[in-house]
């Protein structure tokens, strides 16, 4: 289900991309967040309409209106840091990132994606265990994305079975505001964590999966995220992850993003 943005992104791969920032639909205001009934089942949560967090923004691909995934704000010595799924972004595709997007945003909340960062088990052979991708950004005018935001998130690593994360993340379209849920992490499949949680639809692959003030997830890994509507999973993060953010931070060239995948569903 989340993978739809694969279309996207073999549609855009046929076209000349394009350097103009994305156009900006109308403004509607945003709701207030939405917070898991206390003792409901994994099976009962679903995603609501929540209140934009600056950290957290949609990520639109060669320069047009359509937002197809999510990324999000990390903490970096430099502030220019964003964290989201690799299958979200492919090579010689013009991206962008606005965090805290909700609707329409204004010329200088739109970031350029100017380098990213692989696992080499991506780059390789698109490994869904290492779809995960820390991309650089910058605007016209300069300045640090973490600093227009207020801060970002720290990096952590997969909690354990039973832990409550928060997933927030932008549905594929023009304009909307963002939809997140709280659900406990539920049992491994075939490595990869997963949370059960309804309308994470396609557009949400690389919403942050938070515990606390820490990025533990990016939805993605298997099947691109899920097949199905009610389930998502996310690749385990690990040193893995931790390594690729160092790298990210030396500010050398980021890597070359395969232009073609595969859809798994």
């Amino acid at each position: 289900m989340r993978r739809s943005g694969l279309v996207v992104l073999a549609a855009l791969a046929a076209m000349a991309t394009s350097c103009a920032e994305p156009m900006a639909p109308h403004v509607k205001s945003a709701a207030a967040p939405a917070v898991a009934a206390k003792g409901a089942t994994p099976a009962m949560v679903s995603a609501d309409p929540v209140a934009p967090d600056p950290r957290i923004g949609a990520i639109f691909l060669g320069g047009q209106s359509l937002h197809s995934c999510t990324g999000s704000v990390v903490h970096s010595e430099k502030g220019d840091l964003i964290v989201t799924a690799a299958h979200c972004l492919a090579q010689g595709i013009d991206a962008w990132f606005a965090p805290g997007f909700t609707e329409t945003a204004a010329h200088q909340q739109f970031w350029h994606i100017d380098a990213v960062y692989l696992d080499p088990r991506w780059v390789v052979d698109q490994d869904p265990l290492a779809d995960f991708a820390i991309a650089r950004v910058s605007r016209d005018g300069g300045g640090s994305v973490e600093a227009a935001v207020g801060g970002g998130f720290t990096i952590g690593s997969s909690p354990k079975v039973g832990t409550d994360v928060v997933v927030t993340g932008y549905a594929l379209g023009v304009g909307g505001q963002p939809v997140g849920c709280t659900a406990h992490m539920a049992a491994l499949t075939r490595g990869y964590p997963s949370v059960r949680c309804a309308g994470l639809v396609d557009g949400t692959s690389g919403s942050p999966w938070l515990s606390g003030s820490s990025v533990v997830g990016v939805t993605g890994g298997l099947e691109g995220g899920g097949c199905q509507e009610n389930i998502s999973y996310a690749p385990p993060f690990d040193t893995a992850v931790t390594e690729l953010l160092t790298r990210a931070e030396a500010g050398g060239p980021g890597d070359d993003a395969p232009s073609e995948l595969e859809d798994d569903c």
